[in-house]
Protein backbone atom coordinates (compact mmCIF):
# COMPACT_ATOMS: atom_id res chain seq x y z
CA UNK A 1 0.00 0.00 0.00
CA UNK A 2 2.92 2.36 0.53
CA UNK A 3 3.77 2.16 -3.16
CA UNK A 4 0.28 3.31 -4.16
CA UNK A 5 0.43 6.13 -1.63
CA UNK A 6 3.79 7.27 -3.00
CA UNK A 7 2.48 7.19 -6.57
CA UNK A 8 -0.62 9.16 -5.54
CA UNK A 9 1.47 11.76 -3.73
CA UNK A 10 3.84 12.03 -6.70
CA UNK A 11 1.02 12.87 -9.11
CA UNK A 12 -0.76 15.11 -6.60
CA UNK A 13 2.40 17.16 -6.02
CA UNK A 14 2.98 17.43 -9.76
CA UNK A 15 -0.59 18.60 -10.31
CA UNK A 16 -0.30 21.19 -7.57
CA UNK A 17 2.91 22.61 -9.04
CA UNK A 18 1.34 23.22 -12.47
CA UNK A 19 0.56 26.69 -13.64
CA UNK A 20 -3.11 27.72 -13.50
CA UNK A 21 -3.66 27.42 -17.26
CA UNK A 22 -2.06 23.94 -17.35
CA UNK A 23 -4.22 22.80 -14.44
CA UNK A 24 -7.32 24.09 -16.23
CA UNK A 25 -6.27 22.23 -19.37
CA UNK A 26 -5.89 18.95 -17.45
CA UNK A 27 -9.30 19.41 -15.85
CA UNK A 28 -10.83 19.90 -19.31
CA UNK A 29 -9.07 16.78 -20.58
CA UNK A 30 -10.29 14.68 -17.65
CA UNK A 31 -13.87 15.92 -18.03
CA UNK A 32 -13.80 15.07 -21.76
CA UNK A 33 -12.48 11.58 -21.02
CA UNK A 34 -15.19 11.04 -18.43
CA UNK A 35 -17.86 12.12 -20.90
CA UNK A 36 -16.45 9.91 -23.65
CA UNK A 37 -16.05 6.75 -21.62
CA UNK A 38 -18.85 6.95 -19.07
CA UNK A 39 -21.74 8.94 -20.44
CA UNK A 40 -21.53 8.14 -24.16
CA UNK A 41 -21.06 4.45 -23.40
CA UNK A 42 -24.31 4.37 -21.48
CA UNK A 43 -26.36 5.89 -24.27
CA UNK A 44 -24.72 4.80 -27.53
CA UNK A 45 -22.87 1.55 -26.84
CA UNK A 46 -25.40 -0.69 -25.19
CA UNK A 47 -24.67 -4.35 -24.58
CA UNK A 48 -26.79 -5.87 -27.34
CA UNK A 49 -25.37 -9.36 -26.92
CA UNK A 50 -26.57 -9.44 -23.34
CA UNK A 51 -30.05 -8.38 -24.41
CA UNK A 52 -30.34 -10.87 -27.29
CA UNK A 53 -28.74 -13.98 -25.75
CA UNK A 54 -29.23 -15.51 -22.32
CA UNK A 55 -26.02 -17.49 -21.79
CA UNK A 56 -22.33 -16.88 -22.41
CA UNK A 57 -22.25 -19.89 -24.73
CA UNK A 58 -24.92 -18.40 -26.99
CA UNK A 59 -23.05 -15.08 -27.08
CA UNK A 60 -19.77 -16.82 -27.91
CA UNK A 61 -21.40 -18.83 -30.70
CA UNK A 62 -22.87 -15.67 -32.20
CA UNK A 63 -19.52 -13.90 -32.16
CA UNK A 64 -17.78 -16.91 -33.71
CA UNK A 65 -20.41 -17.11 -36.44
CA UNK A 66 -20.03 -13.39 -37.22
CA UNK A 67 -16.25 -13.68 -37.41
CA UNK A 68 -16.37 -16.73 -39.65
CA UNK A 69 -19.05 -15.37 -42.00
CA UNK A 70 -17.04 -12.28 -42.83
Amino acid sequence: MKVFKKIYEFYLEGFKSLSPWARTLWVIILVKLFIMFAILRLFFFRDTLKNRYDTDEERANHVIEELISQ
